[in-house]
């Protein structure tokens, strides 16, 4: 039996406005809710929705089909807040019972490099979401970005967490390979490994006309499922929830690809999909991995360099951290939230220098005209929020 496990990244940032030096100390509304809303509404038009009724369909079409989603808190925040249909269309796709949802830090934050006390706050403070607007405990951990070491291990197993997904990277994988179940070395801890490879063709190449296999159908694509059958026991798709429809247009077919997707699979007796809650139950690990180093699902480096890779993004993230102890102390709840939207690791993102004259991905996601102006506004905030304290 090969088990298929699909899981979507669901996260939009509270993106900053234009904080001129000169609105430091005159206001404290950081965050551009116009904009915001604006994106939100639609990346729902083009992908949420839309998408949102597709898997709908699926899963009343095909009862063993399932699926598996992390939300950050953020985004739960915006759509009640800016889209409470996209929020009910999500909850009428749980309802199916075919879905699954796992535990991530509320503010897509890199808290796990910089505090290990907030990291598990703000996890906690996640599944308390999602049990309020889902009624769903989460028992999967995916960290912000796949970030993962050894010490993540070790905090998940301390708040009791059944499983984690990392990146399948090469660097940590060496010969063996991805579809298989690990666990972390010196715990129990069991590792979900990302297929990067299979995941990419559909999240990054599916709408690339100069690939060598575009236009890619799923039969083909199936046909790559299948010749797993023997050498794995499982395929671990794991992708940005925007693949469909925002990052690969419909226009591109994807929409039809995925439509068609689970029948072509299906079509072999010894496939079948699963969440991944099930496959830490049906799998034991096959060997233990050691990961002292961070590593995650992001750029052909797959480590921490597209938030932490510059001077402007470690000095940016390193004063913010700086200021935890006080805000806390200070117990002002708007204060608090304002230090943490702050964390969102796509604030760090937009500060990224590396590819940025090439026009790649990191300037398509940047609403800042340069990694430059990201970090000048981002500084401007932090110097208003600390001469609040």
């Amino acid at each position: 039996m090969l088990s298929i496990c699909f899981y979507f990244q669901v996260h939009q940032p509270y993106r900053l406005r234009r904080f001129q030096v000169f609105d430091v100390r005159n206001t404290n509304n950081y965050f551009d809710e116009e904009k915001n809303k604006a994106i939100l509404n639609k990346v729902a038009g083009k992908c949420y929705l839309p998408t949102n009724q597709l898997l709908l369909d699926l899963c009343k079409h095909y009862p063993e089909f399932k699926i598996s989603f992390s939300f950050s808190g953020v985004l739960l925040d915006q759509l009640q807040e800016y889209a409470p249909q996209v929020l009910e269309s999500f909850q009428k796709l749980v309802n199916t019972g075919q879905v699954e949802i796992l535990a991530e830090t509320y503010y897509h934050s890199l808290s796990l490099l910089y505090s290990k006390q907030e990291f598990q706050e703000q996890i906690k403070k996640q599944q308390q979401k999602i049990k309020s607007l889902f009624d769903i405990k989460s028992t999967i951990l995916r960290n912000t970005e796949l970030i993962y070491n050894n010490e993540l291990a070790c905090i998940a197993e301390q708040m009791g967490f059944k499983g984690v997904l990392i990146e399948g990277a090469d660097k940590i994988l060496g010969w063996r390979s991805p579809n298989f179940l690990y666990k972390a070395i010196d715990t129990e801890m069991p590792l979900l490994l990302k297929n990067y490879r299979l995941s990419d063709d559909i999240a990054f190449r599916f709408s690339d006309r100069g690939w060598q296999e575009h236009p890619l159908m799923v039969e083909k694509y199936a046909q790559w499922i299948n010749a797993t059958h023997g050498n794995g026991n499982t395929i671990n798709l794991f992708m940005d929830y925007e693949t469909f429809g925002e990052h690969q247009w419909e226009d591109s077919g994807i929409f039809n690809f995925f439509r068609l997707l689970p029948e072509e699979i299906l079509k072999h007796s010894d496939n079948e999909f699963v969440w991944p809650s099930e496959l830490v139950q049906k799998y034991q690990p096959v060997d233990a991995l050691d990961i002292p180093d961070y590593v995650s699902w992001a750029d052909i480096e797959r480590d921490v360099s597209a938030w932490l890779g510059n001077d402007l993004q470690q000095s940016a993230i390193t004063q913010l951290y700086e200021l935890e102890n006080i805000i806390k102390q200070k117990g002002d709840e708007n204060l608090l939230n304002n230090w943490r939207k702050l964390q969102t690791s796509d604030h760090f993102y937009y500060m990224c220098t590396k590819w940025f004259n090439d026009g790649d991905v990191h300037k398509y996601f940047n609403p800042y005209d340069s990694p430059y102006e990201g970090f000048i506004y981002y500084m401007n905030v932090l110097k208003d929020l600390k001469s609040r304290l």
